[in-house]
């Protein structure tokens, strides 16, 4: 297994396995295991996957998990509830674009049917959107509406609550637009200030650099927060530290990873719309919530077989790990999983 290198930077393979491969999926730390859910096989294909994988790190160990009565999502995305349930949101379903959530209980091992609480069933259909934690059962979906074949000229906020005592969820409009975004990441980060809160930043989806704020709050109203990574904080600090910060992100950016690792959001590679050949990148992006005026710091990559598109990364044990996704050709899945290495 190849691993890309640059001064400063470097991914290291540390497992591989076909039922890993894939792209457009989930993938989402639950019980000390990363539940990787749907996604398709090939780039050259629209029919998603209906099967979900568990990936131990502690162990290098795959499993499939759930049965063959899991959902067919590809473009969606998930977040773990209560420590117990997986609940995967929207995406495409091979004929149209949805906004049902399914859960997956983690403790029986089994898929559930969760239905729309009454007035609560939500945009029309959704893919290539976000879903970030507020706490735990509420989450913050930012994304582009749509059905089968047309989507909306503009990005849509709703907030969703997840009830697992009453199999149901809801979905409440949030009042806010952005831009018209599609495979774009979220990062919920820290703001600074005599009263600290947090602010949600979209970033990439769209032709232009800018982020948009999908939400801020004031001290006190979230409860979510990154898992720990002192080690990988101090390390992310160091390398932007020795970087020329630029005021602008990474313009048409999409089907990226994003991770927060402490006041940083940490993208990895993903699909330009600035050039119509070798449009996959591997390029690490750092956006630096403490800087206000040049917060993004770009490492170019230097190894060709780790271009990614539709790809993740998940935070676990203080390591940063990137899981599947199409290589070069966009349409080639990787089975390999890797973690980053800085010094």
């Amino acid at each position: 297994m190849a691993a890309g290198r640059h001064p400063g930077w470097a991914w290291r393979p540390v497992a591989r396995d076909p039922l890993l491969a894939r792209g457009f999926h989930s993938c989402t730390v639950l019980r000390d295991r990363f539940y990787v859910v749907g996604g398709l096989s090939r780039g050259d294909t629209r029919e998603p996957l209906g099967e979900a994988v568990t990936f131990d790190p502690a162990t290098g160990e795959t499993a499939r998990v759930g049965g063959p009565g899991g959902p067919r999502r590809s473009h969606h995305d998930a977040a773990a509830v209560g420590g117990r349930w997986l609940c995967v949101v929207g995406g495409w379903d091979g004929a149209r674009r949805v906004a049902a959530v399914a859960a997956l209980d983690a403790e029986r091992g089994a898929w559930e049917a969760w239905a729309a609480a009454p007035g609560g069933g939500g945009p029309a259909g959704l893919s290539g959107h976000t879903c970030t934690r507020l706490r735990d059962g509420e989450l913050r979906v930012a994304g582009r509406e749509g059905g089968a074949r047309t989507q909306r000229r503009f990005g849509s906020v709703f907030g969703l609550r997840l009830d697992p005592a009453a199999r149901a969820y809801s979905y409440r409009p949030e009042g806010l637009h952005t831009a018209s975004r599609s495979g774009h990441c979220a990062a919920l980060l820290r703001t600074g200030g005599p009263r600290p809160g947090h602010r949600l930043l979209l970033f990439g989806g769209c032709s232009a650099p800018e982020p948009d704020e999908a939400g801020r709050w004031g001290p006190g109203h979230i409860q979510e927060e990154p898992a720990p990574a002192p080690r990988l904080t101090q390390q992310l600090s160091r390398l932007v530290s020795g970087g020329q910060g630029s005021p602008r992100g990474p313009p048409g950016l999409r089907y990226h990873s994003c991770t927060v690792v402490g006041p940083f959001a940490v993208l990895f590679g993903g699909e330009t719309l600035t050039r119509a050949r070798d449009a996959v990148c591997d390029d690490l992006y750092i956006y630096d919530s403490r800087k206000a005026t040049r917060p993004w710091f770009r490492f170019p990559g230097a190894d060709r077989s780790m271009k990614r598109v539709g790809h993740r990364t998940c935070l676990w044990d203080d390591r940063l790990y990137l899981v599947g996704g199409f290589g070069q050709d966009g349409r080639t899945a990787s089975p390999e999983v890797y973690t980053l290495e800085l010094p």
